[in-house]
């Protein structure tokens, strides 16, 4: 017996949405803010904080997940892969909707990280591609690929050539104060969308 599989519409998911609206439930979307009740229909309340994908390699989960908890001190909403990929997710297309999606990139560079081929160089290389799609009109200011240096390492002259790097060492927390501010100076605020019933 073979089984069949059908792809969800926005049609399937926008009734999936109102059908848990309409049983008392809150929607969140992962990053983008949350659907709920109101007495004029839904609304949707937008995540106002700024959006950081945090990219690292196995080895680095420690200090990434440590920068990853100091950013949301900071007031930032970090995505780190082993906090948000559900099981059975499909990985790969999970992790360029974050990345396309997320207002800032955040590159961890390491003397392993420079050096192993694999997840990471593929995400950095897809985050160069998603900054060279921004429209030229955004902010000469705006920052989206982010490197920072967990320990003393090279970073790729393709990177240092264009792009200043922050140093997590020896100073954390100045290093942390750093990247906050950068992203936060390229957060954009949304606006909040009412649905009627």
């Amino acid at each position: 017996m073979t089984r069949m599989t059908r792809r969800l519409t926005h049609q399937d998911l926008a009734a999936i949405v109102r059908q848990s609206l309409e049983d008392g439930q809150t929607v969140e979307i992962d990053g983008l803010g949350t659907f709920q009740a109101s007495p004029h229909g839904y609304e949707f309340l937008p995540e106002t904080r700024p959006s950081v994908f945090i990219a690292y390699v196995a080895e680095d989960i420690v200090p990434a997940r440590r920068l990853c908890e100091a950013l949301q001190a900071e007031g930032c909403l970090s995505w780190l892969d082993k906090d948000k990929l559900l099981p059975g997710q499909n990985w790969p297309r999970a992790i360029e909707r974050a990345i396309e999606v997320s207002g800032a990139f955040v590159a961890c560079f390491s003397r392993r990280s420079v050096s192993k081929y694999g997840q990471f160089q593929s995400e950095l290389r897809f985050a160069l591609d998603c900054a060279r799609l921004r429209p030229l009109g955004e902010s000469m200011d705006a920052t989206f690929v982010i490197p920072v240096r967990l320990e003393e390492c090279p970073v790729p002259k393709r990177i240092s050539d264009h792009l200043q790097y922050v140093d997590l060492f020896p100073d954390w927390d100045k290093g942390v104060r750093r990247v906050a501010r950068a992203i936060k100076r390229t957060a954009r605020g949304r606006p909040v969308l009412k649905l009627g019933r």
